[in-house]
């Protein structure tokens, strides 16, 4: 009587033994497949859900009149971040108070809810002549440009050049609305010689 009942003993606990197994063994797959699934997800959050070639965007202003456009040879919208990628972004104020001014770059990142423009690569600024405003250029290898506000800085080397003046910096804050730009960091500043009569 007492070996049956060592003998039931020892069968239940490696029954009980061998499901402890069992539901371990299906849990450590289930985390796994979870976790493989959660991967796949993230990476098809990360996808594009849109890519557009040869674009062109007009933004509106508060009044209904266009404020700006942005174009380029390529868009990617990536919805993980709501940030659009563009190859050669061309940046244009379409203000009629201030003096036309287009950026150009190799590469522009857009997010913000499409506040801020990241240029980066080649960065080049040209604004117009206006009024008593000379036409003025810009470049740098790096811009950030808040276009609702109309300005832009830079934390990179930068030269300007402005009727004939040219001047540069390691850093820049411009704002076009109130037409004034500060060069930041060491720099120099070469005038053109003075003209004789």
């Amino acid at each position: 009587m007492r070996k049956r009942t060592a003998h039931r003993w020892r069968l239940s606990m490696t029954l009980v033994i061998g499901v402890f197994v069992a539901f371990g063994t299906f849990w450590l797959l289930q985390l796994m497949n979870r976790g493989e699934e959660d991967m796949l997800a993230d990476k098809r959050l990360n996808e594009p859900d849109y890519i557009i070639e040869q674009f062109s965007v007009v933004r509106m202003a508060k009044d209904g009149k266009p404020s700006y456009i942005v174009s380029g040879d390529k868009l990617v919208h990536r919805p993980i971040d709501d940030a659009s990628e563009i190859d050669k972004p061309v940046v244009r104020n379409l203000s009629s108070t201030h003096p036309p001014m287009d950026m150009k770059a190799d590469h522009a990142r857009v997010d913000e809810n499409n506040s801020r423009v990241q240029l980066k690569g080649n960065v080049q600024i040209d604004r117009a002549a206006q009024g008593k405003s000379q036409a003025m250029q810009i470049t740098t290898p790096a811009l950030t440009v808040y276009p609702d506000e109309d300005r832009m800085e830079t934390d990179q080397p930068v030269q300007l050049v402005q009727g004939g003046a040219t001047a540069s910096g390691t850093g820049m804050k411009a704002n076009n609305a109130t037409r004034q730009v500060q060069l930041q960091g060491r720099g120099s500043i070469v005038y053109p010689p003075a003209k004789t009569h």
